[in-house]
């Protein structure tokens, strides 16, 4: 899924009941009253082969989603060797308007996992712009015995947003992974986590939070 894929609206900021109230001191602002746009330039992984990841608006322009139909990590039984991690990377040309920044404030992930009793997993992502040195990476683990959805939430401390630098146009990038492991679960049996959703809704959400630039 290479380029190509446009989307468009005002993407607002921050749900207010996902994160604490900023600091007054910290710039967070209000979201830009202009649209801000947002193109896939690549979406890459054994987690996300093309033509199984698709990226959306919400219908309030509030946040934009990311919905995979192939992203599952497996060990044990017949599956591959190499299945026990899948990854992907999705990498996107923001554009805001002139005199704003944002940072990605909180992620919702969700799925489903199937874990023997011995066996553990690991849901991770992290954030960084094209070409700083600044990351922010959150691991979730689950322990089985496991059998049923499963939902994370990351949450940044204000403090903390990696904001897109102004001034400069920054590819932002979102690496998502999905690890199973064995453990000490029966030999032969297997384990599974995907990232999706049994009940077919959205399987990651990302909120954004926004504030001004200082003026050159």
């Amino acid at each position: 899924m290479a380029g190509g894929l446009l989307l468009g609206g005002a993407i607002a900021a921050l749900f207010a009941t996902a994160l604490p109230g900023p600091d007054p001191s910290s710039g967070i602002v209000d979201p830009p009253p202009d649209k801000i746009v947002i193109k896939v330039a690549t979406v890459n992984g054994s987690g996300c082969p093309q033509g199984t990841a698709a990226v959306a608006v919400s219908p309030d322009n509030t946040a934009f989603t990311v919905t995979y139909s192939d992203y599952l990590a497996q060990v044990g039984g017949n599956s591959d060797p190499t299945a026990f991690r899948k990854n992907c990377q999705l990498n996107l040309i923001v554009h805001v308007p002139q005199g704003f920044t944002y940072a990605i404030a909180s992620a919702d992930y969700r799925g489903f996992a199937a874990l023997q009793s011995g066996a553990s997993s690991t849901e991770k992502a992290s954030y960084y712009f094209q070409g700083s040195s600044s990351t922010a990476a959150i691991t979730h683990p689950f322990r089985g015995p496991y059998n049923d959805n499963w939902q994370s939430t990351d949450v940044t401390d204000w403090a903390q947003l990696v904001w897109a630098p102004c001034g400069v146009q920054r590819n932002f990038n979102i690496n998502t992974e999905l690890r199973v492991n064995a453990g000490t679960s029966t030999p032969g049996s297997s384990s599974f986590m995907t990232m999706d959703s049994t009940d077919g809704d959205i399987s990651t959400i990302y909120h954004l939070a926004w504030k001004q630039c200082p003026a050159s």
